[in-house]
Parts: C-alpha cells; structure tokens; sequence
C-alpha cells in the first residue's frame, strides 16, 4: 500500500516502458545495419540497457522480434484510428495516416519488414495483424467511398508504400524524414483522384492480404 501512495511503483513502470521504447528503437536501428544476425549485445548498448535487464524482458532475440512486430502494428493501428476519428474529411484522414506514419517509422526504417518473414507468428501478432488490416480498411475504403482515392490503390498497398518511402538514406534522420515526406507528395498526387482526368493505371496485380501474410510470417528453411 505504502509503495502505491509513494508512487514507486507507477515510477518503476514508467522507466520500464522507457526501456521497452529504446529497446525497440535501438533493435530497429541495429536490425536495419547488420541484419538479423546481429549480436543482441548491439542493441543493448545503444539503448544504453543492461544485458541482463534485456534478457529479464526479452529472454531471446526472437521474443525481441516478435514484440517490435506487435508494436510496429499496434503503432499503425493507432496513427490510423487517430485520423480516422479526427479528420471528417476522407482524404484529409488517408493523408494525415500516411503523414505521420511516415514520420515515425525514425532512422531504423519501418519495423514490420525488417523481422517479418523470419520468425512464424503467434496468436498475438495474428491479432494485431488483423486490427491492422481492419483499420486499413476502414481508412482507404472510406477514400474509396468519397471518391478521392483512385480505385485500384488498396489497403494492402499502404504497408509496403510505408516501406518503400522510407529507403535508409546517409544523412542526418531529420532530413532524411523531410525526403521521405517529399516523396510523399509526389505519390499521393498520383493516388488523389482529379476531375481533370483520370490518373494511368498502377502496375498490376495489386498486393492482398493473404500475400503479404505469406511474405510476413513466413520462416525461413
């Protein structure tokens, strides 16, 4: 009782959430310039945590993978709910997701491509997959709906559009974000729908989401 009035263990729970946060930061940035093989050791000196509080939280480097999975995701959720419920405007919700997706993914790139593929999935990241999609839904099917997004850009697209508008680039992070937001722009003038004329037609077949579960859960042989 005494610990809950002092607030000690609210103090004790904040700093392992700031130590979960740089974990998953430094493992994005570690995984993203050495690959998978990467020593754990890495990622716990950049986070500045110790080896044996990394290993009392992530007893593995897959367990480690697999949580920055379920936070990669569970990000998106929220950055899309977020825009769906504060932009009434269909289009100004779509640009918004993208917007601050992007600016988010930080120096590492995104998390979701760097450990999909190498490890299967468990029952948690099957649910968060499926909240992902189903919000990723719900954002581009209302643009669909109003008419603002051409029609062959689906929700499986947005992923893998986040993936490839955030190249590592060698130079600082703040700039790096400002060109990945550059090239933002270039894309969603194509993806927005004009009554001057009808956007050409993407490159086909668009991805779904049975494709990109394959590629995502897939483990290697």
């Amino acid at each position: 009782m005494g610990d809950t009035q002092t607030g000690r263990p609210r103090g004790r729970r904040r700093e392992a959430d700031l130590n979960d946060a740089r974990l998953m930061q430094a493992a994005r940035e570690v995984f993203a310039e050495q690959g998978w093989d990467a020593p754990v050791s890495e990622i716990a000196r950049r986070a500045g945590i110790g080896m044996g509080s990394l290993y009392r939280r992530y007893p593995s480097k897959e367990l480690l993978a697999q949580r920055m999975r379920i936070v990669g995701m569970e990000q998106l959720v929220a950055q899309a709910r977020t825009a769906l419920t504060e932009e009434p405007d269909p289009w100004a919700a779509f640009d918004r997701f993208l917007r601050e997706a992007l600016s988010a993914q930080g120096p590492g790139g995104p998390l979701l491509p760097l450990v999909g593929g190498r490890l299967p999935a468990t029952d948690e990241i099957v649910a968060a997959a499926a909240r992902l999609r189903a919000v990723l839904d719900d954002l581009v099917g209302s643009a669909h709906r109003a008419g603002v997004l051409r029609a062959d850009f689906t929700a499986a697209d947005v992923p893998l559009l986040l993936e490839h508008l955030t190249p590592r680039i060698p130079v600082s992070d703040e700039r790096a974000t400002t060109l990945h937001l550059r090239y933002l722009d270039v894309i969603l003038a194509g993806l927005r729908t004009s009554a001057a004329g009808g956007p050409t037609a993407l490159q086909g077949p668009a991805p779904d989401w049975a494709e990109l579960s394959e590629l995502w859960n897939a483990s290697e042989g």
